[in-house]
Order: C-alpha cells, then structure tokens, then sequence
C-alpha cells in the first residue's frame, strides 16, 4: 500500500510486559485465535437459525458448521487484510467462504447470509466475554470462600486500624477481611447478572434485518430452502435461535449504537479489579517491612529482587494492583463508545475492541491470582500485637475521651487526652504513665482500671457482630445465576 513490504507476522505476544495475566486461562480466552474462532462460531449459529425457520438446508449448515474451524484460515494474512475495510469480518467472511466452497460450492452461498460486520464482531465480542467472565466468576467464588475463612478464623485477632495512614484506634483482622469479603462478593454479583444479560448481535446493515427478510423472499420465490414459518416478522424470528445457538441473551432490538453491553462489561471489571485491588493494596501496606502483619505465600523465584538478595516482594498483590490501575483506563474508552453517531459510527466501535480485550484479561489475571493471594495469605498475629504498642496506648484515646467525658466534659477530656498523647509521644513514656500522675485522674480510676481501660484488644466495639454480618451476606450468595 504505501510502498513498504509488511512482515509476515508482528511477533508474539505472551504477556512478557503483562505478567498478571501472562499464562492465565483468561488470557487464553482472548488470542487472536480464539476471537477468530468466536466469530467463526457466530457465522455457524447465524447458519443455524436460520435452517431452524427455513432459510438454509441442512446440508449447507453441516458443510459450513465442518469447516468453521480457525486453523484453516490464515490468521496473519486476515489481520493485514482487516486493515483494507478496518475491521477484520470483511476478509474472513471472504476467506471462509472459499473455505466453503471448496467442500461444497452449493453451501458457501448461505455462509454470512444477509448479516453485516458488526453483527459477527460484536456477537464473538459477547461470547468472549462471557467466557472470561465465567472464569472470574469461579475465581471470585474461590476468594470469597478463602476471605469468609479468614474473617471467621481471625474475628479476634487484634490489629492497628489505620486512617490517613496513622494508627487509629484497634480493630480485627477478621473485620479487615470482612470488608473484603463483601468487595469481592459485590463485584461477584455484578459478574454474575452482566454475563448472563449478554445479548447477541442481529440486525443486519443498518439494523433493520432487511436483507435477511429479503433472503428469504427470494429462497421462497426460488423454491430453495423450506417456506419461512406462518408469521414471519422479516427477520426478527431469527433473533431467537441466534441467541440461543450461542448462549447469549436474546436482544430486544439490535444494538449496533446502543453500546450498553460494551459499558457493562468496562464498568463490572472495572469494580473486580478495582475489589480486588483494595484488598492487594491492603496486603501490599501490611507486608511492610516495619509493619510485616501479613506475609504472601511463599514459591520458588517470587518477590525476588534482581540486585538485593534479601528482598521478598508483595508479587502477588503487585500483580493484582497494576492490574486495577490499568483497567478503569480501558473502561473509560468504552463508555465513550456510548456515544456512537448515526446507525454505525466511524471508529467509536473500532476503538471498543483492544480496551475490551486488554480489561477482560487484566480482570480475568488479577482474579487469577487474587484466589492464591486470599487462599495462602500469612497471618502474623504476634506483630499485630506489637504494633498495638507502638503510640504506648494513644490508640485508645477515642475510649478514654467517652469514659472521661461525664467527669470532665467531652472538650477537656479531648483535650487533657491530646496533651498526654503529645507527652507520651515526646518523652518516651506510655499514656498510661503521663495519666497515672494527672491528679483529677486518680480519684476517678485505680490503676488496674486504667490499665484495662488503655488495653487495646478490649477495644474492637462490634467488629465481632460486623463478621457475622458479612459472613451471613456471603451465606446468602450460593446462586450462581448460570455462571461458576
């Protein structure tokens, strides 16, 4: 075209720079193969329906059903070609159909009958995703189980919670875990409903089903093919069988502009990545050296460091975070899809397919590897403890401030408790050593008062009954709605 030869092939792409989803099952589902083989899956379904009203022979959907198989095409040859009409249907629906005829001349008449580009691209687009929302779905499934674990176990396992980064006052592990148990269980639900809400694509060149209805005038004119049934609404009997020969939703209309699939499907695994990234992050701050309250699950050769032998890096949590930073990126282009001029528009739908891929198998390696994360996860309870210690009690201010306050007012408490704090944090000395001096104090409490006053791990409020909550939230998702 511009004088240049291209190359046969533009190399590979294995996930070297992608390591969340590199070698996952998700990243399978998302080939160039496997999206040829989607669209090639859809011509055979559209086949299909259309021999269930009368429209193709069974002869001709057995011959085109034979070889609708992606290894006798030539993959790189269409992904050059796609480039002449800037999307790849036009020069598969000609290479297949020679495919076709060489089997049988008579069926490759009936191979794309009546369809356009956009009606097998974005049907193939709602089989992958379904497929890879399946596999999130069981990830998220395995997650939620080892967090439910985790938040049960640990309902009384004491730790610092944190506000703006600082030590606030003391909460659970088995509460961190609950929170999120219940991201990951929303994110769950929100998979379950889009993937079973997936609608096929069928509406021909500009979504009306013309040229399908004036298929079948001219079969029934011609003698070929069985009469269209009784009743027949010029198309939209088809959209029955499509949908259901592929699985999907059948769609009240077609939806070449009405891109509200392809803004689900950004907006759901924007929200997996972004539960799953929350509790990444949290495992990620926790692993800190000067923190170490939880540790990932050790393996040969990850966290490793290349210059400090030493090192032993969140990988997990890295991989699952990197992942949460991408996607709403990618989410974001496929809401501007939404805004799709005329009956089909000139590149707003182009731009859908590379964002779609890239979240679906982001989303499908962060749950990958959130279920290693959430089943193998350390729990260090003794450093929890002795982080309790660090503020020498001011982690329990917010209590003495409660306790204090009939006795001295709410503001002088606040107030006599922050002077103490700064005290303590300056000289060294514990909360309960700058108050066991305070003589307005003395009379009010013994010390062995005080001292359980000032005892973190009788501090944690309702977090018990907060675990039961989730843990009866989660008891309550067993409900797949079709997709595990």
């Amino acid at each position: 075209m511009n004088g240049r030869t291209a190359p046969a092939s533009v190399g590979t792409d294995a996930g070297l720079l992608a390591p969340t989803w590199a070698g996952t099952q998700a990243a399978a589902e998302v080939t160039d193969e496997a999206w040829l083989q989607a669209m090639l899956d859809v011509e055979v379904a559209l086949c299909q329906a259309q021999f269930e009203v009368g429209l193709t022979p069974a002869a001709a959907l057995a011959s085109i059903a034979s070889q609708a198989h992606a290894d006798r095409l030539d993959l790189v040859a269409l992904a050059h070609a796609a480039r002449g009409a800037a999307n790849p249907v036009v020069a598969l629906v000609a290479a297949f159909t020679e495919v076709v005829a060489e089997k049988d001349p008579a069926a490759a008449e009936y191979v794309h009958r009546g369809s356009t580009s956009q009606d097998i691209l974005d049907s193939a687009a709602m089989l992958i995703a379904r497929r890879v929302l399946t596999l999130i779905a069981t990830d998220l499934e395995r997650t939620a189980t080892a967090l439910a674990a985790l938040a049960d176990t640990h309902r009384h396992t004491v730790l610092a919670a944190r506000t703006l980064a600082q030590h606030a006052v003391p909460t659970t592990l088995g509460l961190k875990a609950a929170t999120w148990l219940q991201l990951v269980t929303d994110a769950l639900t929100r998979v379950r409903a889009v993937a079973g809400e997936l609608p096929a694509q069928l509406g021909g060149a500009a979504g009306t089903l013309a040229a399908y209805r004036e298929y079948a005038t001219l079969d029934d004119r011609a003698g070929r093919s069985g009469r269209p049934p009784e009743g027949s609404e010029g198309g939209i009997e088809l959209l029955a069988p499509f949908a259901k020969a592929l699985g999907l939703a059948e769609p009240t209309l077609p939806w070449h502009t009405v891109r509200t699939p392809i803004a689900e499907l950004g907006a759901v695994l924007q929200l997996v990545t972004g539960a799953l990234g929350k509790f990444a992050l949290d495992v990620q701050t926790l692993s800190r050296t000067e923190i170490g309250e939880v540790s990932e699950p050790a393996a040969a050769g990850r966290g490793a460091s290349s210059a400090m032998p030493q090192k032993r890096n969140p990988a997990l949590a890295t991989l699952i975070v990197s992942a949460a930073r991408q996607v709403p990126a990618y989410a974001l282009v496929l809401a501007q899809c939404l805004l799709a001029e005329d009956e089909r528009p000139a590149g707003a739908w182009h731009a859908e397919w590379q964002p779609l891929r890239e979240a679906l198998r982001l989303a499908g390696g962060a749950a990958h590897t959130a279920v290693e994360l959430a089943e193998g996860l350390i729990v260090h309870p003794e450093r929890m403890l002795a982080n309790l210690g660090l503020t020498g009690g001011a982690i329990v201010t917010e209590r003495l401030a409660v306790v204090l306050a009939p006795v001295l007012g709410k503001a002088h408490a606040k107030k006599l408790l922050a002077t103490a704090s700064a005290e303590a944090a300056d000289t060294g000395r514990t909360i309960g050593e700058v108050l066991s001096g305070h003589p307005g104090l003395s009379a009010c409490f013994t010390p062995a008062e005080l001292s359980g006053l000032l005892d973190p791990t009788r501090y944690t409020g309702a977090a018990d009954a907060l675990v039961d909550r989730a843990l009866r939230r989660y008891g309550g998702h067993g409900d797949s709605g079709g997709v595990r």
